[in-house]
């Protein structure tokens, strides 16, 4: 992770979110890698971040305590704020970025009095809260009622970047509810198909339209 000051691209950020940032105190930039851990769950989580760039995937451990299966992605919007309304300052999931991911960290304690009289933000951040409910609420359903195929290519679909899929596979297979192994052979259907090319460091999408068919149950 990086970290630098806030520039007026920054500032600008913070007034859509109806933040001064003369009120506010200890903000900064980080710049995460690609596949860097943004938090972890039962991590000390102090900040809220603002998305700026990028994608990530927000994750909970699953029951072995090892995997961790997907809940939505984030790709702008605030970090952190389940647990600003929880009064908690221990992450809940872990967050895992799938580009580079470019955020506003914002410190809570020295700016908790300010963020929680802040009427219109809280607003911005009830609404942002409601809409993770619904995504989490709609990947669970697919990975309880879709067909295989179709699970895959909806979460490929979802995950990628400018037409880009990289994740742990293992974490795949798992978040989708199958095997490694038929996972991977799901995977080479679609490289043989011709709508994913194996590159270094992913798969890039070829075909997009006819992933999206896959995903949405129109092919087979």
């Amino acid at each position: 992770m990086q970290k630098k000051l806030l520039g007026a691209k920054q500032e600008q950020i913070l007034t859509e979110w109806d933040l001064e940032k003369d009120c506010l105190r200890g903000c900064e930039v980080w710049q995460f890698d690609q596949r860097e851990t943004i938090i972890t769950q039962g991590g000390l989580f102090d900040r809220l971040l603002i998305v700026l760039a990028g994608k990530a995937k927000v994750c909970t451990l699953a029951d072995n305590g090892k995997n961790l299966v997907l809940a939505y992605y984030i790709s702008d919007g605030i970090i952190g704020d389940m647990e600003f309304a929880m009064n908690k300052d221990e992450a809940a999931t872990t967050m895992v970025a799938l580009s580079n991911f470019q955020c506003i960290a914002l410190p809570i304690l020295p700016n908790e009095t300010y963020l929680r009289q802040n009427t219109l933000f809280l607003n911005q951040m009830a609404k942002g809260l409601a809409e993770k409910l619904l995504l989490s609420s709609e990947n669970f359903l697919s990975a309880a009622f879709y067909p295989g195929k179709q699970r895959l290519c909806g979460y490929i679909l979802q995950s990628a970047y400018k037409n880009f899929f990289t994740d742990n596979l293992t974490d795949v297979a798992a978040t989708i509810g199958m095997s490694y192994r038929h996972m991977f052979r799901l995977l080479n259907d679609l490289i043989t198909d011709g709508i994913l090319l194996k590159v270094a460091g992913g798969y890039e999408i070829i075909q997009p339209v006819q992933l999206k068919q896959l995903a949405n149950g129109y092919l087979s």
